[in-house]
Protein backbone atom coordinates (compact mmCIF):
# COMPACT_ATOMS: atom_id res chain seq x y z
CA UNK A 1 0.00 0.00 0.00
CA UNK A 2 1.26 3.49 -0.83
CA UNK A 3 0.17 6.95 0.22
CA UNK A 4 -0.57 9.63 -2.36
CA UNK A 5 1.45 12.39 -0.76
CA UNK A 6 -0.67 15.17 -2.24
CA UNK A 7 -3.70 13.81 -0.36
CA UNK A 8 -1.80 13.87 2.95
CA UNK A 9 -0.87 17.57 2.94
CA UNK A 10 -2.04 19.54 5.94
CA UNK A 11 -2.60 16.47 8.13
CA UNK A 12 0.28 16.85 10.58
CA UNK A 13 2.74 14.04 9.83
CA UNK A 14 2.83 10.89 7.74
CA UNK A 15 4.25 7.86 9.56
CA UNK A 16 5.53 4.99 7.44
CA UNK A 17 4.76 1.54 8.85
CA UNK A 18 4.94 -2.09 7.73
CA UNK A 19 1.39 -1.90 6.39
CA UNK A 20 1.90 1.54 4.77
CA UNK A 21 5.61 1.60 3.83
CA UNK A 22 5.70 4.03 0.89
CA UNK A 23 5.10 7.70 0.22
CA UNK A 24 5.02 8.91 -3.38
CA UNK A 25 6.33 12.45 -3.77
CA UNK A 26 4.62 13.18 -7.07
CA UNK A 27 4.01 16.95 -7.01
CA UNK A 28 6.11 18.81 -9.62
CA UNK A 29 6.91 21.45 -6.97
CA UNK A 30 9.02 18.90 -5.09
CA UNK A 31 11.61 19.12 -7.89
CA UNK A 32 12.97 22.32 -6.35
CA UNK A 33 14.16 23.29 -2.90
CA UNK A 34 15.77 20.98 -0.34
CA UNK A 35 14.64 17.76 1.31
CA UNK A 36 15.98 17.53 4.89
CA UNK A 37 16.42 14.11 6.50
CA UNK A 38 16.81 14.34 10.29
CA UNK A 39 17.96 11.63 12.72
CA UNK A 40 17.28 12.02 16.43
CA UNK A 41 17.88 9.53 19.21
CA UNK A 42 18.29 9.04 22.95
CA UNK A 43 22.05 9.33 23.41
CA UNK A 44 21.99 8.68 27.17
CA UNK A 45 19.58 5.85 27.99
CA UNK A 46 18.44 5.52 31.58
CA UNK A 47 18.68 2.45 33.78
CA UNK A 48 21.41 -0.01 34.56
CA UNK A 49 23.26 2.24 37.00
CA UNK A 50 23.51 1.80 40.75
CA UNK A 51 25.92 1.21 43.57
CA UNK A 52 27.68 -1.73 41.92
CA UNK A 53 26.66 -1.27 38.28
CA UNK A 54 27.78 1.22 35.71
CA UNK A 55 25.24 3.35 33.92
CA UNK A 56 24.84 2.51 30.23
CA UNK A 57 27.47 4.11 28.00
CA UNK A 58 26.25 6.96 25.77
CA UNK A 59 25.10 5.89 22.32
CA UNK A 60 26.61 7.65 19.30
CA UNK A 61 24.43 7.18 16.24
CA UNK A 62 25.69 8.28 12.83
CA UNK A 63 23.39 9.22 9.96
CA UNK A 64 24.51 8.42 6.43
CA UNK A 65 23.40 7.21 3.03
CA UNK A 66 24.46 5.11 0.08
CA UNK A 67 23.76 6.94 -3.17
CA UNK A 68 23.65 6.18 -6.88
CA UNK A 69 23.28 8.87 -9.54
CA UNK A 70 21.93 8.31 -13.05
CA UNK A 71 25.41 8.91 -14.52
CA UNK A 72 26.64 5.78 -12.74
CA UNK A 73 28.51 7.49 -9.89
CA UNK A 74 27.80 5.89 -6.52
CA UNK A 75 29.27 6.00 -3.04
CA UNK A 76 28.55 6.84 0.59
CA UNK A 77 27.89 10.04 2.53
CA UNK A 78 28.84 9.70 6.22
CA UNK A 79 31.03 11.22 8.91
CA UNK A 80 33.33 8.21 8.82
CA UNK A 81 36.09 9.06 6.37
CA UNK A 82 34.93 12.70 6.17
CA UNK A 83 32.62 11.87 3.26
CA UNK A 84 30.18 14.73 3.87
CA UNK A 85 29.02 15.50 0.31
CA UNK A 86 28.18 13.83 -2.99
CA UNK A 87 27.50 15.10 -6.51
CA UNK A 88 27.29 13.70 -10.08
CA UNK A 89 30.42 13.70 -12.22
CA UNK A 90 29.63 16.92 -14.09
CA UNK A 91 28.39 18.96 -11.13
CA UNK A 92 30.58 20.74 -8.56
CA UNK A 93 27.84 21.71 -6.10
CA UNK A 94 26.76 18.89 -3.75
CA UNK A 95 23.41 17.23 -4.39
CA UNK A 96 23.65 15.40 -1.04
CA UNK A 97 25.18 16.99 2.06
CA UNK A 98 25.62 15.84 5.67
CA UNK A 99 25.64 18.76 8.13
CA UNK A 100 28.12 17.28 10.62
CA UNK A 101 28.75 14.66 13.27
CA UNK A 102 27.15 14.95 16.71
CA UNK A 103 29.53 12.84 18.80
CA UNK A 104 28.09 13.90 22.18
CA UNK A 105 24.42 13.43 21.42
CA UNK A 106 23.80 16.81 23.03
CA UNK A 107 22.64 18.53 19.84
CA UNK A 108 18.86 18.71 20.05
CA UNK A 109 18.73 19.02 16.26
CA UNK A 110 20.34 15.58 15.83
CA UNK A 111 22.07 14.95 12.50
CA UNK A 112 20.78 16.05 9.10
CA UNK A 113 21.17 15.10 5.46
CA UNK A 114 20.16 17.64 2.80
CA UNK A 115 19.13 16.61 -0.71
CA UNK A 116 18.91 19.22 -3.48
CA UNK A 117 15.63 18.47 -5.25
CA UNK A 118 16.58 20.64 -8.24
CA UNK A 119 18.65 17.62 -9.32
CA UNK A 120 16.06 14.91 -8.69
CA UNK A 121 16.45 13.73 -12.29
CA UNK A 122 20.11 12.91 -11.53
CA UNK A 123 19.24 10.66 -8.59
CA UNK A 124 18.64 6.95 -9.16
CA UNK A 125 18.42 5.84 -5.52
CA UNK A 126 19.50 6.85 -2.02
CA UNK A 127 19.51 4.46 0.94
CA UNK A 128 19.30 6.29 4.26
CA UNK A 129 20.97 4.41 7.14
CA UNK A 130 22.05 4.84 10.75
CA UNK A 131 25.08 3.25 12.38
CA UNK A 132 25.84 2.77 16.09
CA UNK A 133 29.42 4.04 16.17
CA UNK A 134 29.86 3.97 19.95
CA UNK A 135 27.88 2.43 22.78
CA UNK A 136 25.98 -0.83 23.06
CA UNK A 137 24.23 -2.08 19.93
CA UNK A 138 20.87 -1.50 21.58
CA UNK A 139 18.35 0.14 19.23
CA UNK A 140 15.54 -0.07 21.77
CA UNK A 141 17.54 2.14 24.15
CA UNK A 142 18.55 4.50 21.33
CA UNK A 143 14.87 5.04 20.43
CA UNK A 144 15.81 6.50 17.06
CA UNK A 145 13.46 8.34 14.70
CA UNK A 146 14.09 9.68 11.22
CA UNK A 147 11.97 12.52 9.87
CA UNK A 148 11.96 13.69 6.26
CA UNK A 149 11.00 17.33 5.72
CA UNK A 150 9.93 17.99 2.11
CA UNK A 151 9.45 21.41 0.59
CA UNK A 152 5.67 20.92 0.49
CA UNK A 153 3.45 18.77 2.66
CA UNK A 154 3.80 17.23 6.11
CA UNK A 155 6.91 15.62 7.57
CA UNK A 156 7.37 11.90 6.90
CA UNK A 157 8.34 9.87 9.98
CA UNK A 158 10.14 6.51 10.15
CA UNK A 159 10.57 5.06 13.63
CA UNK A 160 13.35 2.57 14.36
CA UNK A 161 10.94 0.54 16.47
CA UNK A 162 11.75 -3.04 15.49
CA UNK A 163 14.91 -3.29 17.55
CA UNK A 164 17.38 -6.11 16.98
CA UNK A 165 19.89 -6.30 19.80
CA UNK A 166 23.45 -6.71 18.54
CA UNK A 167 22.95 -5.26 15.06
CA UNK A 168 25.00 -2.09 14.61
CA UNK A 169 23.54 -0.76 11.39
CA UNK A 170 20.00 -0.13 10.17
CA UNK A 171 18.77 0.59 6.65
CA UNK A 172 16.02 3.13 7.32
CA UNK A 173 14.47 4.24 4.03
CA UNK A 174 15.05 4.00 0.30
CA UNK A 175 14.53 7.07 -1.90
CA UNK A 176 14.10 6.29 -5.60
CA UNK A 177 13.44 8.40 -8.66
CA UNK A 178 9.79 7.91 -9.63
CA UNK A 179 9.78 10.13 -12.72
CA UNK A 180 8.05 13.11 -11.15
CA UNK A 181 9.98 13.16 -7.89
CA UNK A 182 11.31 10.87 -5.20
CA UNK A 183 9.40 7.91 -3.82
CA UNK A 184 10.25 7.08 -0.20
CA UNK A 185 10.00 3.48 1.00
CA UNK A 186 10.38 2.38 4.62
CA UNK A 187 13.04 -0.29 5.19
CA UNK A 188 13.91 -0.48 8.95
CA UNK A 189 16.20 -3.41 8.15
CA UNK A 190 18.74 -4.18 10.89
CA UNK A 191 22.02 -5.63 9.65
CA UNK A 192 24.60 -7.54 11.67
CA UNK A 193 27.83 -6.16 10.28
CA UNK A 194 29.09 -2.87 8.92
CA UNK A 195 28.62 -0.61 5.90
CA UNK A 196 30.09 -3.25 3.58
CA UNK A 197 27.48 -5.73 4.83
CA UNK A 198 24.73 -3.20 4.13
CA UNK A 199 26.21 -2.68 0.66
CA UNK A 200 25.96 -6.42 -0.10
CA UNK A 201 22.40 -6.60 1.23
CA UNK A 202 21.30 -3.91 -1.25
CA UNK A 203 23.65 -4.83 -4.11
CA UNK A 204 25.43 -1.46 -4.22
CA UNK A 205 28.79 -2.76 -5.42
CA UNK A 206 31.23 -0.44 -3.63
CA UNK A 207 34.77 -1.27 -2.50
CA UNK A 208 35.28 -0.72 1.24
CA UNK A 209 38.33 -0.09 3.43
CA UNK A 210 38.49 0.23 7.26
CA UNK A 211 38.13 3.77 8.59
CA UNK A 212 37.77 5.82 11.77
CA UNK A 213 36.86 9.33 12.84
Amino acid sequence: MAIDYSKSMGRGTVTLTKSVPTVSLTKPATRSGTLRVNLNWNARPEGGGGLFRRAPAPIDLDLGCLYEFTDGRKGVVQALGDSFTASPKDLDAPVIRLDGDDRSGSNTEGENLFIDLAHTDRIRRILIFAFIYEGAANWAAADGVVTLYPVDGPPVVVRLDEAQHGARICAIAMLENSGGGLAVRREVNYVHGFQSTLDKAYDWGLTWTPGSK
